[in-house]
Parts: C-alpha cells; structure tokens; sequence
C-alpha cells in the first residue's frame, strides 16, 4: 500500500523573518530526506512559519485537517512532536485520540516515533 503524506513544519513567531525562515528550511530537509529513504510520497508541506505552538488555529494547520478529513493523506511527517505543538496535553489528544479517529498516523522522524 502506498501511504501519502502531508508534511507539517512550523516555527514560532517570534522570528520574524520576512522569508521562510531557515528552520523550515531545515525542517523540510529532514522530512523530505526521510520520505525519500522510506519511499513516502509527500502531498503537501503544510508551513505554519511564524505562528505559536500555543493554540492550533493555524492557516495550515488547519488546511491540514481539512485535507485528512477529505482523505487526501494518510500519514503526517513532523520533525518532532514540538513543531506540532507546544500545549503537551493537547499533542498527546491530537496523536492518540483524534488523528487515529480521523485515520491518519503520525511520524516524528527526529524522535524516531510512529
């Protein structure tokens, strides 16, 4: 079976840089490069760069579960579970409750999590 991804970067506003940011850069390098060596194809990277991890009303974080709900990806890529989020108890609803609801997972190439 092939699996399409939906890649998540985000950084926080307190950079505010006009261009995207080098740490989305260097975000999209990691997960770009693990797709690669895992065979992932990736639908969309969903940038979130210069918003809180605070709440989830992000532009594309939102997108994002828009594009689950109409069943567009099936797994999400993240650097780590940060860049989802910084509210931890809200992460671990999203991760363990509503993306498995929803029929998605999630991988967080740098802390080696599926």
């Amino acid at each position: 079976m092939e699996y399409i991804c939906g890649a998540y970067d985000r950084l926080s506003d307190a950079d505010n840089k006009v261009d995207e940011s080098s740490s989305i850069q260097s975000q999209k390098i990691i997960i770009d490069s693990f797709a690669k060596f895992n065979n992932l194809k990736i639908y969309k990277h969903y940038i979130d760069d210069g918003y809180s991890g605070t709440n989830f009303d992000r532009p594309e974080f939102q997108r994002m579960l828009e594009d689950i709900k109409n069943k567009k990806i099936d797994v999400i890529l993240i650097k780590d579970l940060s860049r989802l989020g910084r509210n931890y108890i809200e992460i671990g609803n999203f991760v363990e409750v509503v993306f498995p609801a929803m029929g998605v997972s999630i991988i967080s190439v740098d802390e080696n999590y599926e």
